[in-house]
């Protein structure tokens, strides 16, 4: 995988101040379209603008763990095609909207990404299993889902599903590598990773009241 390109893409856009400015002004447009339940502390642009940078740059360090992770478990070969629609998706993005630019882009394409890990998580929950990656952007990706509004995020969401469902199939499940990878695991060594790993959300003074939660 390409994280060197990854990286040097984000930091690229990351040094353009006309960029940092048309987020920091597209931020503040969308903050009365934000559902009451989403908590921002004070200076709500300023919040946010952290928020959605560290979202960006989390990027390729989570791909590059998912990686690592996949080689260790003897995965790689089914899942090294999932991680490379996601880098794709950063570095070969999609048809987005034209005034999307610059960083705009660039979170529009961060929210493939971590949705795409998201997605592949929730199909390991689903199979007995604990998380493939030990971090929780669940909170995160609701956030950038109502900032980009519901109609655009769907359609985002939908690109998400088609790849996960077309790259990991579900008789990945049953094989030989992955039942020896679950019978692996270490419930302590999970816990520890995800401690490793705190809600983005809420770290960066972002939150978001998801109904039933404790």
């Amino acid at each position: 995988m390409n994280i060197t390109g990854l990286k040097r893409r984000i930091a690229d856009a990351m040094a353009q101040p006309d960029s940092v400015g048309a987020m920091q002004r597209w931020l503040d447009s969308r903050l009365p379209a934000l559902h009451p339940s989403i908590r921002v502390e004070n200076n709500q642009v300023d919040t946010l603008y952290r928020f959605v940078r560290a979202y960006i740059e989390q990027v390729p360090d989570v791909l590059e763990a998912a990686a690592a992770v996949a080689q260790a478990a003897h995965l790689r070969e089914r899942m090294l095609p999932v991680l490379k629609v996601a880098e794709a998706f950063v570095l070969q993005p999609p048809d987005l909207p034209s005034e999307h630019k610059g960083l705009i882009t660039l979170l529009d394409e961060a929210y493939l990404a971590h949705r795409l890990v998201e997605e592949v998580n929730d199909r390991y929950v689903v199979n007995g299993i604990a998380p493939l990656i030990p971090m929780d952007t669940t909170r995160a990706n609701l956030i950038v889902h109502q900032l980009m509004g519901e109609g655009f995020a769907n359609q985002l969401d939908t690109a998400v599903e088609t790849a996960v469902a077309g790259l990991l199939p579900e008789d990945l499940f049953q094989s030989e590598p992955f039942r020896a990878y679950q019978a692996s695991q270490d419930p302590a060594q999970v816990r520890r990773l995800w401690a490793q790993w705190p809600c983005m959300s809420r770290q960066l003074g972002v939150e978001i009241e998801l109904r039933g939660a404790a």
